[in-house]
């Protein structure tokens, strides 16, 4: 067993209460391209055009032009070992709640149960004039998707301009200031507010844990064990450490 695989297993199964956060990382192996890459969404649609509350309101249809190319990109994405991986820890009562900048659904596809949502689901509609939901499925191939009131429907993603919810921000600050373990796989958690999360877990004395293609700000600051490669290989990695472990 790798060292570094065999101390982030120890550390996972010594803590009273361990959190994962996840960002665009983790569903990279399921097709969804970081939007921030070379040839994603926002090198190709200028965000200021098309993805701010602004935009929305004021040219729904035009923003749907980009909305629909990311609803497609999602549809064609499964859950990887990474993603299973964490349910998996969630399963054996070894992971609280996963809190992700991932609007894709992935963690809940995999099985996780407890999971906070910070920039919102994909998955979902709703008429900001009356406020009516529906499930993408429902509206699925019709763009721009209406309302029965008329109105064009907005995903239930946080655009930019729009506040992260109350609640999602609360108790994500809740758990980072109490847990004992933190894992961050796919995420440089540079952007804010979430990046103020791995800082408050190291200062509440949590042990870090990072997943990343390559080493990050957090990398050399905060971060206790750097397990660098693909998060599916290495929460898979980890996985079986804890459960090999676990069994002694």
């Amino acid at each position: 067993m790798d060292e570094l695989i065999e101390k982030a297993a120890r550390i996972i199964l010594e803590s009273k209460l361990t959190i994962a956060l996840t960002g665009a990382g983790i569903s990279v192996e399921s097709g969804i391209p970081d939007f921030r890459s070379k040839g994603g969404l926002w090198d190709r649609f200028d965000p200021e055009e098309y993805a701010t509350i602004y935009a929305f309101t004021k040219t729904p249809e035009k923003v749907w032009l980009m909305l629909k190319e990311m609803e497609e990109t999602v549809d064609n994405a499964k859950p990887n070992e990474a993603h299973i991986g964490l349910s998996e820890l969630e399963r054996l009562g070894l992971l609280q709640t996963v809190i992700t900048q991932n609007i894709d659904n992935l963690h809940q596809e995999a099985g996780s149960r407890d999971v906070i949502e910070y920039h919102g689901n994909s998955r979902s509609l709703t008429c900001l004039r009356c406020n009516r939901k529906y499930d993408y499925k429902e509206k699925k191939g019709e763009y721009p998707p209406k309302c029965e009131c008329g109105k064009i429907l907005k995903p239930d993603v946080i655009f930019f301009g729009e506040a992260i919810p109350v609640k999602a921000m609360a108790r994500s600050s809740q758990l980072a200031s109490t847990c004992q373990a933190l894992l961050i796989i796919g995420t440089s958690a540079v952007v804010s507010p979430f990046n103020i999360l791995p800082r408050q877990a190291k200062q509440a004395g949590s042990k870090i844990i990072e997943i990343n293609l390559e080493k990050t700000v957090l990398t050399g600051h905060i971060t206790d064990i750097f397990l660098q490669g693909k998060a599916s290989e290495q929460v898979s990695h980890v996985v079986s450490a804890v459960k090999e472990l676990r069994d002694l």
